[in-house]
């Protein structure tokens, strides 16, 4: 039976946990006995989250976006935290335009689709990879720590109000398997997991019936990683991920179809994150 990370006294970082998922797993992480980081770049909802447990709970107000601040937040974990032993790559922003669509006028000077772009994969991916190289040195002393990467069904089947998002999620899956390959290569014991996150009932996906709650979401990607899955499937996303893989089409057809129902093919562009 796979080993899995023991959340009871284990010191975690989360990204992204003031609202949606992130709020609602770091309030369960408590629940099950651990001491919670959390950043995210309102100072005032870290405060609410803080609330929650003030011996316990640990914030730090970090915008995710600037290329310095992976390296930032790893540092203050090593200096201020140094028993932390598992990290949560949860945040993330979604950018909800068609790239048939000319992008809304920016700064002077600014192409502001590249702007648009550029921030999401920032947020999205550049993030969670710098900040995992920068926190590993800490983690491996360790006994099996735990880096879990929190991407999305639409990694598998993309989304086409939402290309950059897809990518981005869809380049972090990568990503794990490819550390998850280094560590076995290496002989490291620790646990690297990808967390298929569903559609949630959260600020960061359009509007849409049958969203998961939050509450629901974080409790089954807490229990796959207590389990020590590899892969974490919430909700629906197992039988996406099977479908891709004996008929792709399908599966893009499936998250189209979604795309098209939630609004009644009408567009509403917006950004969204968490």
């Amino acid at each position: 039976m796979r080993q899995g990370f023991d959340f009871d006294g284990a010191t975690v970082l989360i990204t992204g946990a003031t609202r949606g998922i992130g709020r609602a797993a770091a309030e369960q992480m408590l629940a099950r006995g651990a001491t919670v980081l959390t950043v995210a770049r309102s100072e005032a909802a870290l405060a609410e989250v803080k609330a929650l447990d003030p011996g316990r709970v640990h914030v730090l107000a970090a915008d995710l976006a600037r290329p310095d601040m992976a390296q930032a937040v790893a540092r203050w974990v090593a200096a201020e935290h140094p028993d932390c032993a598992g990290l949560i790559n949860n945040a993330a922003i979604m950018t909800h335009t068609r790239f048939t669509t000319p992008a809304d006028r920016g700064l002077p000077g600014e192409d502001p689709r590249q702007a648009e772009i550029a921030r999401e994969v920032a947020v999205n991916l550049t993030a969670p990879l710098t900040l995992t190289a920068h926190m590993l040195p800490l983690l491996l002393r360790k006994p099996r720590p735990m880096v879990a990467n929190v991407t999305s069904g639409l990694a598998i089947a993309p989304l086409p109000d939402a290309v950059t998002y897809c990518a981005t999620k869809a380049g972090l899956a990568s990503a794990t398997r490819g550390l998850r390959s280094l560590a076995r290569i290496e002989g490291r014991d620790m646990q690297l997991s990808e967390v298929v996150m569903a559609l949630v009932d959260t600020g960061l996906s359009a509007p849409a019936p049958r969203k998961m709650a939050p509450d629901t979401a974080a409790r089954q990607m807490l229990d796959g990683l207590a389990a020590g899955r590899r892969r974490v499937f919430i909700g629906p996303t197992g039988v996406l991920s099977a479908i891709d893989r004996v008929w792709p089409a399908m599966a893009d057809r499936i998250i189209a179809g979604k795309a098209r129902g939630r609004d009644g093919g009408a567009y509403r562009p917006g950004v969204s994150g968490a």
